[in-house]
């Protein structure tokens, strides 16, 4: 019979890994006692406790990002709660992912595959790190600005630390201008994006199905609110028409000059040259979970 002293350690490595007590007990009496190397031992188990994690909300979490020489990354890894999210470990885990991103790791596989300081891969980083904090802890999306030949800018908003907070923007610009000349408008610019959550930067990059649906939303609601079927149409391309304007970068209203619109700004700063909005990405912690 096991004494109080392992039964204690095989409930404490249950508590933190969710693994059965038999393999529990093994994992103990295998690494004499030590808490950690059980927890190491269990690693696979740990993979069976993320999975049975999935079902719970990992809608917390930071979003960083990670810039060298002109070039930017930036990682989202979510948790269940906030509490975890200031971990100091869990901070340092998204910094050092959001620096391997930008090794060209353009997608999630390739960035769970890649290899930490500690020469194991993130994903395994990652299952030994919920084996520790005991939530569900999920790598959610990822995306690398590595263009040399555009200026590349960020913003973090809400920061715990430096690049590193709540919700987070990258953008990257192609002109001819010194990045001194545009630095302040880069960054007010993807403060902008930060407030207004654009989905695209004009017309030509939204998507026909997004257009396609909100029009059928605008057609049934004006049917159900009885106005006239002659004047539907008419009513309905306004209306798809102020959807547009509000959602894409390009014609929204500037915040910092509601009078003027993004693009009037855009040109403004250009002068004689010209600036081209290359593309943007957003990363708010938990949209769309």
């Amino acid at each position: 019979m096991p004494s109080d002293n392992v039964l204690e350690k095989v409930k404490q490595l249950r508590e933190v890994t969710g693994v059965g007590f038999k393999d529990c007990k093994n994992a103990i009496e295998e690494s004499n006692g030590d808490i950690e190397k059980s927890i190491e031992l269990l690693r696979k188990k740990g993979i069976a406790k993320a999975t049975k994690r999935m079902g719970r909300v990992a809608s917390e979490g930071l979003v960083s990002i990670f810039e060298k020489d002109n070039k930017l990354s930036m990682t989202e890894i979510n948790c269940e709660t906030d509490f975890v999210a200031k971990n100091e470990e869990f901070i340092k885990f998204i910094e050092e992912v959001s620096e391997i991103v930008l090794l060209n790791h353009k997608d999630i596989k390739s960035v769970n595959a890649a290899k930490m300081k500690n020469k194991k891969s993130i994903e395994n980083n990652l299952i030994d790190l919920i084996s520790k904090i005991g939530e569900k802890i999920t790598l959610r999306r990822v995306d690398s600005f590595i263009d040399s030949e555009s200026k590349n800018f960020s913003y973090m908003h809400s920061a715990v630390k430096k690049n590193v907070g709540k919700l987070g923007v990258v953008l990257s610009l192609e002109t001819k201008k010194k990045m001194n000349e545009i630095q302040e408008f880069g960054k007010q610019l993807a403060m902008h994006i930060a407030a207004t959550s654009p989905m695209a930067i004009d017309k030509d990059h939204l998507s026909p199905e997004v257009l396609k649906k909100e029009k059928e939303i605008i057609i049934g609601e004006l049917k159900n609110s009885g106005k006239d079927s002659k004047i539907v149409d008419k009513i309905a391309a306004g209306k798809l028409n102020k959807f547009i304007n509000d959602n894409t970068l390009l014609n929204q209203e500037w915040i910092m000059d509601p009078k003027k619109k993004v693009k009037d700004i855009l040109n403004e700063t250009a002068g004689s040259g010209k600036i081209i909005i290359k593309r943007f990405t957003r990363f708010k912690v938990g949209e769309g979970v």
